[in-house]
């Protein structure tokens, strides 16, 4: 059974649909990636499994159970953890707080929890009494990730988690989310770094006008001339 699936869904926003029939399948021991122009739909389709938005036909479901429109906070007790391209940390908390806010629906194991976030992100832990909001970009992204990971989430739903930081770090948080995938953790993001991106991906998803316009393995899309030519600049 997967982890996810996306059943031919459309939504958007004030009555305007921006998907319009979009389908993913995302297996438990998966990193899914998300690709695609400005304006296709790769957010929004992020938000739609997130029950950000209204999804007005199709259906997605987690582990089998359908979850279309279902609310975010019933979605993160289901096992869903999301990491939002802005705004995503407490910047007057410290490293820590903001670690312990993530455990709120599992404070007798935040001690735990913590421990393994600074496992998959060591740089946090001497960083750990520091205000979040004082660390370096990269360093506030590791954050936000750990905090979504403090409810031991079964799917992890990354909305651009590289968007303006150095090549250093970017690599840097690729390789924490193969270690998360490997720890047990299903990936599915939403990257415009793309080629990059879909070097880790087991699954990448092409999407163009709020629909699917190619659907393979990460290395397949990546030796695809078409997808190379249309979406990753030759």
């Amino acid at each position: 059974m997967p982890l996810l699936e996306a059943v031919d869904v459309h939504g958007g926003y004030g009555g305007m649909n921006i998907l319009n029939g979009v389908n993913m399948t995302i297996e438990a021991d998966e990193i899914g990636v998300i690709v695609g122009p400005n304006g296709a739909g790769k957010s929004t389709m992020l938000k739609a499994v997130f029950g950000l938005l209204t999804i007005t036909q199709g259906e997605i479901r987690l582990r089998g159970e359908a979850i279309t429109n279902l609310s975010p906070h019933k979605l993160v007790e289901m096992g869903m953890g999301f990491v939002p391209q802005e705004k995503n940390i407490f910047p007057s908390l410290s490293v820590e707080e903001n670690l312990e806010m993530g455990a709120f629906l599992k404070p007798a194991t935040a001690s735990r929890l913590k421990a393994q976030i600074y496992e998959f992100f060591p740089p946090l832990l001497e960083k750990r009494r520091q205000p979040a909001g004082e660390l370096s970009g990269g360093q506030r992204q590791m954050v936000a990730m750990g905090r979504a990971l403090m409810n031991e989430p079964s799917l992890l739903l990354l909305d651009e988690p590289t968007a303006g930081l150095s090549p250093r770090y970017m690599n840097e948080i690729f390789d924490r989310v193969k270690t998360i995938n490997a720890a047990g953790v299903g990936v599915l993001m939403v990257e415009q770094n793309a080629k990059q991106a879909l070097r880790i991906a087991h699954k990448g998803f092409v999407l163009a006008a709020g629909q699917n316009r190619f659907s393979d393995t990460g290395e397949a899309l990546l030796n695809d001339p078409q997808v190379a030519k249309s979406f990753l600049g030759g």
